[in-house]
């Protein structure tokens, strides 16, 4: 089991940033591949990025891709996920995401999540 907390959300204006942390808890955190997910009002969850668990690769949706980097420390048990360059497309709840299997959190199907925090760019 592996137990995941999100902060870091909140409201900024299109153009600026945000960094979300998540902590992770019980098993090793670095055997687990690690994601950020995000569900927007109405619309299905979808994949944002995920990290390998040794560090070495990352990936990103297309509508993120330049303006998102995701990063983990796994002294720390934490993911962060930086976002610079906000649009009002990107307001969604965004959701912290376990797997062993990288293919799984690319794939939005991991094992573990946490309860997410809200993102909210402004116009």
């Amino acid at each position: 089991q592996v137990q995941l907390v999100e902060s870091g959300g909140g409201l900024v204006q299109a153009g600026g940033s945000l960094r979300l942390s998540c902590a992770a808890s019980g098993r090793a955190f670095s055997n687990y591949a690690m994601g950020w997910l995000r569900q927007a009002p109405g619309k299905e969850r979808e994949f944002v990025a995920a990290i390998s668990y040794n560090n070495f690769n990352t990936y990103y949706a297309d509508s993120v891709k330049g303006r998102f980097t995701m990063s983990r420390d796994n002294a720390k048990n934490t993911v962060y996920l930086q976002m610079n360059s906000l649009k009002p497309e990107d307001t969604a709840v965004y959701y912290c995401a376990a797997d062993s299997l990288t293919t799984k959190v690319r794939g939005n199907t991991p094992d573990y999540w946490g309860p997410g925090t809200q993102v909210t760019v402004s116009s």
